[in-house]
């Protein structure tokens, strides 16, 4: 994988096709295009497909047909084709393993074969609702036997234990995490034989030269733990912006389950896209 990454500015848009793409993700992607406009750039469409069980052939058409109503153009994608294609994750594991393999060599990853219940009965504390569930150092293997594939178990990455890791955001300004304190030794590969979800985008971002991570404010933490792969891996860091969540009425941010806000009932609705984009512009002015 090439550093030889170009000035201009490059986003992304980044689906998940296990569900109908609802208001929150609409607004997300558009802020992320109206930034690449604003700076002069391309923007890559990226299928985040690892899910195999939940991600089906139907959303993937979904989210051509309600993207392409809301108005958003890409300029390289699975269906415009480019030069860092594939531009779905099924298909780019050879570079994930590749990863993988050099994470292993500067040994800052281990197999970690314990489940969730082994993580929180080694907790003094109970783990609430969606606050991170911090991985118990004294789980860490002291010794392992060298291995030249990851096999059938997880692997962490090992975390500065209070280390201050500081993360640079377009909106939020500098927010700092406590490695250890505000999350612990994360997933960099599961034992299905996939890459966990920090591992596949720090790589897919970097390989497809991405200079602006535009998404929900709700990965701004996953932004402190990408960036130390970014560091154990050499490469630099793109810039981060993340936008403001859409709640529904009782404050709890929108998921695939809000059908009712799904693009393609908005759309059945008669909802025109002009009338959403005009909406955001308004919010963010």
């Amino acid at each position: 994988m090439s550093d030889d990454h170009s000035h201009r500015y490059r986003g992304r848009l980044a689906p998940t096709p296990s569900g109908l793409l609802h208001l929150g993700h609409a607004r997300t992607f558009w802020i992320a295009q109206q930034r690449a406009e604003q700076a002069g750039g391309d923007l890559v469409l990226r299928l985040e497909d690892l899910d195999r069980t939940r991600c089906k052939p139907e959303y993937v058409t979904a989210i051509y047909a309600d993207l392409t109503w809301l108005g958003l153009r890409w300029q390289e994608g699975p269906d415009v084709g480019g030069p860092h294609a594939p531009y779905e994750q099924q298909a780019r594991l050879p570079f994930y393993s590749e990863i993988w393999q050099q994470l292993n060599a500067a040994g800052v990853i281990y197999p970690s074969p314990h489940s969730r219940r082994d993580v929180q009965q080694a907790l003094s504390a109970p783990h609430e609702g969606d606050r991170e569930l911090i991985f118990p150092p004294a789980l860490r293997p002291t010794a392992f036997a060298a291995v030249q594939e990851p096999g059938a178990v997880n692997w962490r990455f090992c975390v500065p234990d209070g280390e201050s890791i500081p993360v640079v955001d377009g909106r939020l300004g500098q927010v700092s995490y406590k490695a250890g304190v505000d999350f612990g030794d994360f997933l960099v590969w599961r034992k299905d034989g996939f890459p966990s979800y920090e591992l596949a985008v720090v790589v897919d971002d970097h390989a497809m030269q991405i200079s602006e991570v535009v998404r929900g404010e709700d990965l701004l933490l996953s932004a402190a733990k990408q960036s130390l792969l970014y560091h154990a891996l050499g490469w630099a860091i793109p810039a981060f912006y993340h936008a403001p969540l859409l709640r529904d009425r009782q404050g709890r941010r929108l998921a695939k389950r809000h059908q009712a806000l799904a693009l393609r009932s908005l759309r059945q609705e008669g909802v025109q896209p002009a009338t959403l984009r005009q909406a955001w512009a308004s919010e963010l002015a």
